[in-house]
């Protein structure tokens, strides 16, 4: 196994006396840092390049420290002076995830930059904190990067912003996979079961084994 796979195994197992460590060490080094603050290199290099990131010009680091909990409605006098439907002011939990939310932030403050992706790196009592990966549309290392210039497009402007980073599909509901439309309206229980079934073409030259997903209803 490689370096990388070594990290990979290592970040697994956050309730190791290692990690536990070394978490402890770094939540109390970012928290003397600003909320939004540049990185010289990422803190987790394996799940960094596994998300796109490359050493090399053009890539960017940043570390958003984002406060744990839900929400309070933001209204004066802590009092809603409306229907009974819009009535609550606390216990309140954001439509967005925390990691969303730490990509937006990062957008915001450097808006020449483009948000590729972002991962979780520590967090604490308070706070949650996250790596972004930016990259420079403008800088030629990019541009004549024929795996990465996909983003130099001007329809990914602020693609954080608009939910098309992989925290923003997943707080859209894109990744997840529904099994609701399944559910019969009966008093027995309803089991889904799924099997692979490997589908092999006419012609006996070619074998292409594709696993496709039967949903069985047993009531």
């Amino acid at each position: 196994m490689g370096a990388y796979k070594y990290l990979e195994e290592l970040w697994r197992k956050k309730q190791s006396d290692v990690m536990k460590f070394i978490l402890r060490i770094r939540c109390w080094e970012y928290r003397q840092l600003p909320t939004i603050h540049r990185c010289s290199r990422p803190s987790r290099p394996d799940k960094a390049r596994h998300l796109g990131y490359k050493a090399k010009q053009g890539y960017v680091i940043y570390r958003v420290r984002i406060r744990r909990g839900g929400r309070k409605n933001p209204v004066r006098k802590g009092i809603v002076y409306g229907k009974i439907s819009s009535q609550g002011v606390n216990q309140l939990k954001p439509t967005r995830n925390h990691r969303s939310l730490a990509e937006t932030r990062a957008g915001r403050l450097v808006q020449g930059l483009r948000v590729l992706s972002s991962y979780w790196v520590a967090q604490d009592s308070t706070f949650k904190y996250y790596e972004v990966i930016l990259v420079d549309p403008a800088h030629n290392a990019i541009r004549n990067d024929a795996r990465i210039n996909w983003i130099c497009n001007n329809v990914h402007k602020h693609r954080e912003a608009r939910g098309l980073t992989s925290a923003g599909k997943k707080h859209r509901g894109l990744r997840a996979v529904s099994y609701t439309h399944l559910t019969l309206p009966t008093i027995y229980s309803v089991q889904i079961s799924v099997v692979a079934v490997s589908l092999k073409k006419k012609n006996h030259s070619t074998h292409l084994n594709t696993p496709t997903l039967l949903y069985t209803i047993n009531t």
